[in-house]
């Protein structure tokens, strides 16, 4: 049997090895999962006219220096957008694609409450960076959730280049053209972790659009008890490692791959 191999892009907080590696220790050896961090943060400004084509080229070339031609693509948050430009821009490198809660999927014709979600999105490069997260963290959950304090002690090396990471998704997404076309155009199995407590008007309704107007073979599997802060891949990584393993070996079955 072929080993399964994926390439993981994390959001656009935690760092890739941070952010999966409970994940790739429940998926077993004979995955090979790579966490692969975002090109927006090689440096410590994001890179002159970054957009979702510099996450692009960079997966390319990290599976062409590890000789695969094609592979499965895992992507959340702003990984999740990464991903989706991706597979419009490359369906024929993709066996599979799993989605957790991607950030954004095209500038469409959203319903009035998510079209008023974004604007609440876009008002946040006007604040300053200590109000910065935690208004981002409030967009993304239900009006109930009770999100936790901030760790005490210093924050990480990594977290200063958040805020500015973060304003340069939330640019990109207002111009990036994401093809509805190509991406209606994608074979391969979809998968899409929604969790329960994250905010409906974002993520859900972006769940219910991929499903309804674009990919033929989709599966949703919802957390009841997850939101966008406390992901799957990171609070019940056995369940969802299960779930993608029956994802990625769907699709390479059809494929006569195992």
């Amino acid at each position: 049997m072929k080993p399964i191999r994926v390439i993981l892009l994390p959001g656009s907080v935690l760092p890739a090895d941070e952010a999966y590696g409970p994940l790739i220790e429940a998926l077993g050896p004979d995955v090979q999962a790579v966490a692969k961090d975002l090109e927006l943060y090689a440096d410590d400004a994001p890179p002159p006219g970054w957009s979702l084509d510099t996450e692009i080229d960079g997966v390319l070339r990290e599976a062409d220096a590890r000789g695969w031609d094609t592979f499965h693509l895992l992507g959340y948050s702003g990984g999740g957008a990464a991903a989706l430009a991706f597979a419009a821009k490359h369906p024929d490198r993709l066996l599979s694609l799993a989605l957790l809660e991607p950030a954004w999927a095209g500038n469409w014709d959203w319903s009035p409450a998510h079209t008023e979600l974004w604007k609440q999105y876009e008002r946040l490069e006007t604040l300053p960076p200590e109000q910065f997260m935690p208004a981002f963290m409030r967009l993304g959950v239900r009006h109930e959730v009770v999100l936790p304090p901030p760790q005490p002690g210093p924050p990480p090396p990594w977290m200063a280049k958040r805020p500015a990471g973060i304003k340069a998704f939330l640019r990109t997404f207002k111009s990036y053209d994401l093809d509805r076309a190509r991406l209606a155009a994608f074979k391969p199995p979809v998968f899409f972790a929604l969790g329960g407590l994250s905010n409906p008007d974002d993520y859900g309704e972006i769940a219910a659009r991929l499903a309804r107007v674009f990919f033929p073979d989709f599966h949703l599997e919802v957390f009841p008890k997850r939101h966008h802060f406390d992901p799957p891949h990171r609070i019940e990584p056995k369940r969802l490692a299960e779930l993608l393993r029956r994802h990625w070996e769907k699709a390479e079955k059809s494929l006569g791959r195992l």
